[in-house]
């Protein structure tokens, strides 16, 4: 049974590039919940660093972190950890820039994480009419390809970044120094760790919309090569940790 946290100490944890202009409307959605958001710039050009601070100016509830480099969402992520964790909180929710995840949400998902506090609660995208066909059906390609190298079956969704993760858990992920794909592979690389690592999976659908004039920062051969070398990584990994899945199935049988 699940244990409610008197502790639970929230923050959102969104990493920007190339979508300040869509910043300033998530920002304020976001407010309206009094929860502390921490802002990272992830290296951004000066007009979106502007759209950034202007966004930030907004509430008092926000914290920009500012990267000099652009690093890719897993470094400007984890960036914005460290700062929950110098900060206090117990729990950050990751949500991305671009407006597309339904932030009327987001209190469900705190309600869920302080009930479930040593859980990891992701969000599987329920999809509007404006979705790319190709994009829906490709993205159950890596849905099952986490399952089969995670043995995990509760893995619903590996690309949807919107997920409250426990600050130890991050923690723990970060002190094992293990390898993180630090772009566009980020959001499956971290959740195949954190289920090698143990942590449970709880799913429930969040509304995504993708704008007509959306800007996407997704580049085709490059990205399609290291999500590639990833999903290969993530096998071997599999393989080496055979014994111990094995033995977490018996277990649980």
């Amino acid at each position: 049974m699940s244990e409610s946290n008197s502790e639970f100490k929230p923050c959102f944890v969104i990493p920007v590039f190339n979508h300040g202009k869509a910043l300033e409307g998530v920002v304020k959605k976001l407010s309206a919940f009094n929860v502390p958001i921490i802002l990272v710039d992830d290296g951004n050009d000066l007009k979106n660093k502007e759209q950034i601070k202007s966004a930030a100016s907004t509430t008092s509830l926000c914290v920009l972190v500012e990267l000099k480099k652009n690093g890719g969402k897993g470094k400007a992520f984890f960036a914005g950890v460290k700062k929950a964790i110098v900060s206090g909180f117990t729990h950050v929710f990751q949500i991305d820039a671009d407006g597309q995840h339904d932030a009327l949400r987001c209190p469900f998902f705190l309600q869920q994480a302080e009930e479930n506090p040593c859980h990891i609660i992701c969000g599987w995208p329920e999809y509007d009419k404006s979705v790319p066909l190709s994009r829906k059906n490709g993205r159950e390609i890596s849905n099952k390809w986490a399952r089969f190298v995670t043995w995990d079956s509760s893995i619903k969704d590996v690309l949807c970044g919107y997920r409250v993760y426990p600050v130890k858990a991050l923690q723990r992920l970060m002190s094992s120094h293990a390898f993180i794909n630090a772009r566009m592979g980020f959001d499956t690389d971290i959740l195949v760790h954190l289920s090698w690592a143990g942590f449970k999976i709880m799913n429930f659908g969040v509304n995504v919309t993708y704008p007509k004039d959306g800007i996407s920062n997704f580049r085709l051969v490059r990205d399609n090569i290291a999500i590639s070398l990833t999903y290969a990584r993530l096998c071997i990994g599999m393989i080496l940790r055979i014994p111990k899945l094995l033995l977490r199935r018996i277990r649980g049988a």
